[in-house]
Order: structure tokens, then sequence, then C-alpha cells
């Protein structure tokens, strides 16, 4: 980011009463959370595999409806660990419209990024350009659910599987969201979640593996151990990313909580489409037909139409106390690691770069209200007029 962009995203303006955050997390009542605690002080056991990680390992499958998933200290350890379970090599396809950790995961791993650009309608990976970008080199699609709207999840295992190639899904904005089938994590060789700060659902910082079958699964299990097999030999160079007990007992406690925290984002949402709906310049992300949404956020992108620039925009917004963020900008594709890719030239990714200068993501959070939400909408219609 440059050192203009920065004072916008990162202001450091005097705190203040009336301060709308992009988002906070749901934190249920602390009282709920001591008998966790009194559970793990009792115990002695604080990491390891302990009481709290099985059974809240086997409590988010059940929720989330899938066979087999693992624990993990964070959602970019998670990815980090999936490539390496799965031995990805060369070229992974990717959209340089997410967050840092998509690309950075394949770097360390030792992988090229190849960029392709996204849809202009949901701004997921679009399948053509993915099949475009297709070379010998080409091992694996690495494709993000953004803003928890599902990829063309049918488009793309089509054309994993003519190519022979491994698909991945950086789900980190996705839990609890589901198409008509079911989980849309159950799609792909595996899905990776977060469950940081920031995310829906939060353990802290954590994230897990769903995995396409359970011989995947023991080898992340292994993996996120330092490579131990269950007879305490050393099967694997592995890591340490473990989640530990005061994480899961927390993710206990969450799963309690969440259905009641997606349904005040969903209202938000509502109130959010039904009073923008007639600014001119502010175009909305269609929800899918069919999907059950998390509304983890809510991106409008400032066009053509709009009376101020989306960054004029967000320097307003701050002035009245709201700080709404620029997700995803810049696009990966335009910082010093990934500018020089051949993939990340301009005229390659024009939907990605146009997104990435127009969008901006409201505040959404449970700790919201719908007066919260008339107040930000009244300064976006404000601006709207010049």
């Amino acid at each position: 980011m440059t050192e203009q962009a920065k004072p916008i995203d990162h202001p450091g303006h005097p705190e203040r009463t009336d301060r709308i955050d992009v988002t906070q997390p749901y934190l249920p009542p602390l009282e709920e959370f001591t008998p966790y605690l009194e559970r793990i002080w009792a115990s002695r056991q604080l990491t390891n595999g302990g009481a709290m990680h099985v059974e809240f390992e086997r409590a988010l499958a059940d929720y989330l409806g899938v066979a087999h998933i693992s624990l993990l200290a964070n959602g970019t350890l998670a990815l980090m660990v999936t490539l390496e379970a799965l031995q990805s090599e060369g070229e992974v396809i990717t959209t340089a419209f997410s967050f840092v950790a998509t690309a950075h995961a394949l770097s360390w791993k030792k992988l090229k990024p190849v960029f392709a650009d996204i849809d202009a309608h949901t701004l997921n990976l679009d399948p053509g350009a993915v099949e475009r970008a297709i070379t010998p080199q080409t091992r694996a699609i690495l494709a993000v659910h953004t803003y928890g709207q599902p990829a063309d999840i049918v488009a793309l295992q089509g054309i994993a599987d003519r190519h022979g190639l491994q698909l991945i899904y950086d789900a980190a904005h996705s839990f609890g969201v589901r198409d008509a089938g079911g989980s849309i994590l159950r799609h792909g060789d595996a899905s990776i979640l977060s469950f940081h700060a920031t995310k829906v659902f939060t353990t802290f910082e954590g994230g897990a593996i769903v995995c396409r079958d359970a011989d995947l699964k023991k080898r992340v299990d292994r993996l996120k151990n330092f490579g131990f097999g269950e007879d305490g030999s050393i099967a694997d160079c592995g890591i340490n990313a473990k989640m530990n007990e005061v994480q899961a007992a927390f993710g206990l406690l969450q799963l309690r909580h969440v259905d009641h925290a997606i349904g005040l984002r969903r209202r938000l949402d509502a109130r959010y489409r039904e009073r923008l709906s007639g600014i001119d310049g502010v175009r909305l992300i269609p929800l899918l037909p069919g999907v059950t949404q998390n509304y983890s956020y809510f991106p409008i992108l400032i066009e053509a139409g709009f009376r101020e620039s989306r960054d004029a925009l967000l320097a307003r917004m701050q002035q009245h106390g709201i700080f709404a963020r620029r997700y995803f900008y810049p696009l990966l594709s335009n910082i010093e690691r990934y500018c020089s890719l051949p993939s990340a030239q301009r005229d390659n990714l024009p939907v990605s770069n146009r997104s990435a200068q127009s969008v901006l993501c409201l505040p959404i959070s449970p700790n919201l209200g719908e007066a919260d939400v008339d107040r930000i909408v009244s300064v976006i219609a404000e601006a709207s007029h010049g």
C-alpha cells in the first residue's frame, strides 16, 4: 500500500463514542465462557488435541455438514498446510482480488501465482479467464469465495477435471454458507476457513481445513503437528499449526450463538439494500439465488454517476466517524511482491483493477443497529448529491 493510501484505511484518529467500525466480533456473555475455562484448568491440558479440541472438531463438522475437518491455529496456516498436504507444485491460478494471505501462502510454498480476472457481477474468478490462463506448468486452481458468495463451482470443477488440476477453495469468508446441495465447503479437494476476529465465526484466531476424504485429513493432522503420526513416528515434515484448547473452547461457545449473530447481520444487509437501492452510482453485489448466506461483508461499488470518487467518499465517512474499508485494495497484482509477474499486467485483469478502484465495504456486524445503517446511508446519499 502506498504512503498516500495509508491514512485512509489507518487514520489513527482519536476514539469517538459514536464511531462505527467496519466490523466488530460477536462476543457472547463473558460468564458463559467461564465454565469452559474451568474445564481447561481442571484438565491442565492447554493444547495437543485435548478434550476441547476433540469436542469442537466434531461439533463443527456437524454444524457445517461436512465429513472431514481439521482445526488449525489460523486460516493462513490452514492454506499453507493444505498446499503441502496436496503436494501442490508449479503454477497455481488464483485471483488478485483477495486478501494478501491468498497469494502469500503460495509464495511461502514456492509456488507461482498466476492471476486470472474476475467476473464483474460476483467478483469471483471468471472461469473463462481461468481456462485461458492454463499452461503446461499449471497444477492447481486456488479460488476464493469472495465475500462469502460462492464461486462458479460447477464451471471450476469442470475445468479442473478436464485439465487434471487440483481445486482448492480459500473459503475464509464462507462459514455456514450453503447451496442447494449443502455446505459449499464440500467442493474441490479442500476448503480453507478462517476464524479470525474479523470473521462471522471467530475463535480469536483460528482456522480449519475441510478435506475431500479421510486420507487427506490424516495427512493434514500429521502436518499440523510437526509430522507426527498416530504411533508417534515422524511421518512427514510438518510444522506447529495446531489449535489450542482455549480457541477450541471459545469455538464451542460461539457455535451456540452463531445463528443468532448471522440473523442480526441478515437484517442489516436487507436494510442496506433497501436504503441504497435508489442512489445513483452505487452498485450492490446481488445475492445469489438458492444460496444461504452468512452476510459477512457488505460491499458496494462506486461507479459512474456518483458525484465523488470512492476515496473521497471514504474520507467523508471517516469525518463522520464511519470507518468503511477498501476490501480489496490494493489489488495483489499491483503490490511490489507480485507486480512483475506476467499475469499481473493491468490489461490481463481489467475487471479486477476496476473493482479494486471502486469497491468499498460498509460496516456490518451484529453490534450495529438499523439506525447505524441509516446514518451510514445518509452520508453516502449526501455525497451522491455533490
